[in-house]
C-alpha cells in the first residue's frame, strides 16, 4: 500500500526534528567553538569536554527522566515541565565550566559555555510563560556561530535554519511566532552573548 504524500511528509519532520535536535546541534558547536581562538584544531578536546557537560550529559538526564515518567517526552513538549528540566542543564553546564576554567581552555569555548548558560536561564524564564522553539533557537545560533567560526563561505548551513523550522511547524509543535522567536533568540541573543564575552575574557 503506498504511503500518502502527508504522511511521507510528517515522517520527514520527524527525521528532521530528531536528527537537528537542540542536543545533537549544541554539541557539535561545542565540538567545534575552539576555533574561535588560537591553536585549533589542537585545541579540539576542549571542545568534546564541553561537549560532554553541556550536552550529553544532560541529555542523558532528560532520557532518565523520560524513562520514570517524571517528563513527558525528550523534547519536554509539556511547557510546564521545562524549568525543572532547564535548571538541571544550567547546573551540568556550571560544573563543566568549572572544569574548563581549571583545564584553561580557550576563551571562544569558555564564551561559548557562558552564553549558553544566560540562553537556557532566558529561556527557562520565557517557558513559564510561553513555549518558544528550542530547536530554533538552537539550529539558528549553530548556524551563525559556524559562519563566525569558518567564514561567510559557509553560509549553506543557514539553511537549515528553515528545515528545522518547517519540521516543528508540520509536527505541529509550535506555532509559526513560536519557531519565528526562538530563531531570533538562537541567532541575535546567544550568538551575541558569546561575541560580547569573547571580546570581554580574549
Amino acid at each position: 500500500m503506498a504511503v500518502s504524500l502527508p504522511a511521507r511528509r510528517f515522517a520527514f519532520a520527524r527525521v528532521v526534528t530528531e536528527a537537528l535536535q537542540p542536543p545533537i546541534v549544541t554539541a557539535v558547536l561545542m565540538l567545534l567553538s575552539p576555533a574561535g581562538s588560537p591553536g585549533f584544531p589542537g585545541t579540539l578536546w576542549y571542545g568534546l569536554v564541553a561537549a560532554a557537560f553541556t550536552c550529553l550529559l544532560p541529555f542523558g538526564l532528560l532520557l532518565a527522566l523520560v524513562r520514570a515518567g517524571k517528563v513527558t517526552d525528550h523534547h519536554v513538549s509539556d511547557r510546564r515541565q521545562r524549568v525543572p528540566v532547564l535548571a538541571a542543564s544550567i547546573a551540568c553546564v556550571l560544573v563543566g565550566l568549572g572544569l574548563l576554567l581549571l583545564l584553561r581552555a580557550p576563551a571562544s569555548v569558555i564564551a561559548m559555555v557562558l552564553a549558553l548558560i544566560g540562553g537556557l536561564a532566558l529561556l527557562a524564564l520565557v517557558s513559564l510563560v510561553w513555549k518558544i522553539s528550542g530547536h530554533a533557537a538552537a539550529i539558528t545560533s549553530a548556524a551563525v556561530s559556524v559562519m563566525f567560526l569558518f567564514g561567510a563561505s559557509w553560509w549553506p548551513v543557514l539553511l537549515l535554519v528553515p528545515v528545522v523550522i518547517w519540521s516543528r511547524l508540520v509536527l505541529r509543535a509550535h506555532t509559526p511566532s513560536q519557531t519565528i522567536a526562538g530563531a531570533v533568540f538562537g541567532g541575535a541573543v546567544i550568538v551575541g552573548l558569546w561575541r560580547g564575552l569573547l571580546a570581554w575574557i580574549g
